[in-house]
């Protein structure tokens, strides 16, 4: 199914000089010929186009874009502008079966600023045996997010005791 989306958007890429309408005109003709058809409207075809420009490399799309449902190569095409992030996001996906709202929400929480560019002082390798020392890294890896919690600006009394509780 990607790979036919990825085709329909070459082709739409190709044609672009016909204008804004082709689109539409193409999304039209569509369902008039494939009246059972789903996936086919204007917005999902100019996703398709975005699609196909964004990874002109059919093998690409084949193995790795391919490990992913459609719906989240879109998000990752709308939310992330990076090509190495996007192919970072696809695979940590592909490989965790993160659900359309775990993606997005990972995304939106800067889990690859996080994971990827952060750096970690950690003294893990040096002190412990192989398995457990990549363990206890990937366990540190990721700091707690609390961006759930609505804090004001006169929440200073209980930041303070929260503080004085975990330290």
């Amino acid at each position: 199914m990607l790979l036919l989306y990825h085709d329909i958007g070459c082709v739409i890429n190709e044609h672009k000089a016909w204008g804004n309408k082709f689109v539409d005109n193409l999304a039209t003709d569509i369902r008039s010929a494939f009246p059972n058809s789903k996936g086919y409207s204007v917005r999902n075809l100019k996703y398709m186009a975005k699609f196909a420009e964004i990874y002109p490399d059919r093998e690409f799309v084949q193995t790795v874009s391919a490990q992913i449902p459609w719906s989240h190569n879109i998000a990752i095409l709308e939310k992330v502008k990076d090509q190495e992030q996007r192919v970072w996001y696809i695979k940590k996906t592909a490989e965790n079966g993160w659900s359309y709202n775990v993606l997005v929400h990972q995304i939106e929480s800067g889990l690859y600023q996080r994971q990827v560019l952060a750096d970690k002082v950690t003294n893990f390798e040096n002190r412990l045996p192989s398995p457990q020392s990549e363990l206890a890294a990937q366990t540190m890896k990721d700091p707690y997010v609390f961006d759930f919690i609505s804090f004001r600006e006169d929440n200073t009394q209980e930041i303070k005791t929260l503080r004085k509780q975990y330290a």
